[in-house]
């Protein structure tokens, strides 16, 4: 079971952690281009997405749900064209739908912190996450651009420390792996 960790093998442990920093380091860096790429990515899918759904639209076997597929298919081609023509608005458009999205979480919390019964989670951990939802939530959508920002920045810590995580878990299989196989050698053929 511990050799699962090892088979991976720790150089590639070790370029996935450094690849990870790197990513990490330039999302830090050059946080608008980051969540612009992000925007990008998240744009090229959609296209994806939504030819896949005019496809599926057309199938036979989909009579009776060839309507919402082609309307799904048609939001997901416009959101597409959007975001790959003007990545900076999709990103803010994201960033203020993830705004009212953690705003309405934060409620759903705070009211099932009231009427539901409690057994193992404290009420005021699930107080503490509603106001922190609520309070992001606000943040996010009263300024988009900064919390554009501000998502990419955290995306690149994470990515950093992950990467970290990687590196150090490779060195880590390296020196198990050497030390193994000395103890391996040392014991000689019997």
């Amino acid at each position: 079971m511990e050799r699962d960790w090892f088979a991976v093998g720790w150089k590639m442990l070790v370029v996935r952690g450094v690849i990870g920093m790197v990513f990490g380091i330039l999302a830090i860096v050059w946080p608008l281009e980051t969540a612009t790429a992000l925007a990008l990515l998240w744009g090229f899918w959609a296209l994806f997405d939504g030819i896949g759904l005019l496809a599926a639209a057309f199938r036979p076997e989909a009579r009776g749900s060839r309507i919402w597929l082609v309307l799904m298919g048609v939001i997901a081609l416009v959101a597409a064209f959007f975001a790959i023509f003007s990545p900076g608005v999709a990103a803010k458009a994201l960033t203020w739908i993830l705004g009212i999205w953690l705003i309405v979480r934060g409620v759903f919390e705070l009211v099932g912190a009231f009427t539901r019964k409690l057994t193992t989670t404290p009420r005021w951990l699930i107080l503490l996450s509603a106001a922190f939802s609520v309070l992001l939530g606000i943040l996010f959508v009263a300024n988009p651009g900064a919390a554009v920002v501000g998502i990419a920045v955290f995306l690149g810590v994470v990515a950093l420390m992950w990467g970290a995580v990687f590196v150090l878990g490779g060195l880590a299989a390296r020196r198990e792996l050497n030390r193994s196989e000395t103890s391996s050698a040392s014991l000689g053929p019997q």
